[in-house]
């Protein structure tokens, strides 16, 4: 069982959702998008592997936006190729930035949410078996609107935090989070960010240091449920 994972920026790394995969007999091809020498000047071209040669894509979070007319170049294949893999029935785990390519390339959108989430947030569930109420890490400003025919199956009062459509999933949050990834994320601007947002970045990482266990276990479950119930066909 082959599995992509998209990794759009050097500071994106699979965490426990990849390392669940592995665990299940996955063998990740991990692609990534922008280097870090173009980190700065991101419109890169980027050739995407044919979707159909897997059986999971799992494009994760990234720093730019969908909308960002400066990552057009990646993003517009990005999404044809997504919308390639949920034509033909291959599943898709979208997180974050990867949760709103999906909702764009099935015929949803993304927009600025009205403010951004930034840590440790509870969703409010319809499945919790599915996706529990967390708390899910978070670090995003845009939000999507529901492709047609998704079903939300978490929500926060920023936006919608969760859908199932066919054998895809969209997730706003951070499953994958571990200290090193928010230490790189917090080195490279998002100390600032934080900051600007009147959060304490140094208590939101000793947050995610604490509880990295627990966060890990939250994901793990995500992960097999999604794998059982959504990628599977049975939900």
């Amino acid at each position: 069982m082959r599995a992509l994972l998209i990794k759009h920026d050097h500071l994106t790394f699979a965490g426990p959702v990849g390392e669940r995969l592995t665990e299940l007999g996955w063998d990740l091809d991990e692609r990534l998008v922008v280097s870090a020498e173009d980190h700065h000047a991101p419109g890169v071209q980027f050739d995407f592997p044919d979707p159909l040669d897997y059986g999971l894509i799992v494009p994760m979070g990234s720093p730019w936006s969908v909308n960002d007319p400066g990552v057009a170049s990646w993003v517009t294949p990005e999404l044809a190729m997504l919308g390639k893999a949920h034509a033909a029935g291959v599943p898709v785990l979208g997180v974050c930035f990867g949760g709103q390519a999906l909702a764009a390339a099935l015929g949803g959108a993304v927009e600025r949410a009205p403010r951004p989430e930034l840590g440790w947030v509870d969703v409010e569930t319809d499945d919790p078996s599915l996706v529990a109420p967390g708390p899910w890490f978070q670090f995003h400003y845009d939000r999507w609107r529901l492709p047609p025919g998704a079903v939300e199956i978490a929500r926060t009062a920023v936006g919608s935090q969760a859908f199932v459509i066919g054998r895809s999933m969209g997730l706003q949050f951070h499953p994958e989070i571990t200290p090193f990834e928010l230490e790189c994320w917090l080195g490279h601007g998002g100390d600032a960010h934080m900051r600007a947002a009147g959060v304490d970045p140094d208590a939101v990482l000793e947050e995610v240091r604490r509880t990295e266990a627990d966060s890990a276990r939250r994901t793990r479950a995500l992960v097999d449920a999604f794998l059982t119930r959504v990628a599977a066909g049975d939900r």
